[in-house]
């Protein structure tokens, strides 16, 4: 049984940080492409970021230079780091895998809640 469980989730000051995880189990976690995504009140789920089983990593452009995605193989576990925070980045973030070669996601975590006041 495949599961990406999210945590790190909270209410953070806008300039704050938080680091979410996303702990996977039940895939070959090295071989996966792991994104991350988020979706806020109203609005349509949006991509934050992406890194490859080689840790390369791509992000929207709304988060870059303040977010970055690490992965660390041996634990199964993919992160989050979010510093500079805004209200706008208020959302659930939700963690996905997909294989290498596909292109969609093949399996999604439950989400964490990340609130930012304005």
């Amino acid at each position: 049984q495949v599961q990406l469980v999210e945590s790190g989730g909270g209410l953070v000051q806008a300039g704050g940080s938080l680091r979410l995880s996303c702990a996977a189990s039940g895939i070959a976690f090295s071989f996966y492409v792991m994104g991350w995504y988020r979706q806020a009140p109203g609005k349509q789920r949006e991509l934050v970021g992406t890194i490859t089983s080689t840790s390369t990593t791509n992000y929207a452009d709304s988060v870059k230079g303040r977010f970055t995605i690490s992965r660390d193989n041996a634990k199964n576990t993919v992160y989050l780091q979010m510093n500079s925070l805004k209200s706008e980045d208020t959302a659930v973030y939700y963690c996905a895998a997909r294989k290498w070669n596909r292109v969609e996601y093949d399996y999604w975590g439950q989400g964490t809640q990340v609130t930012v006041p304005s």
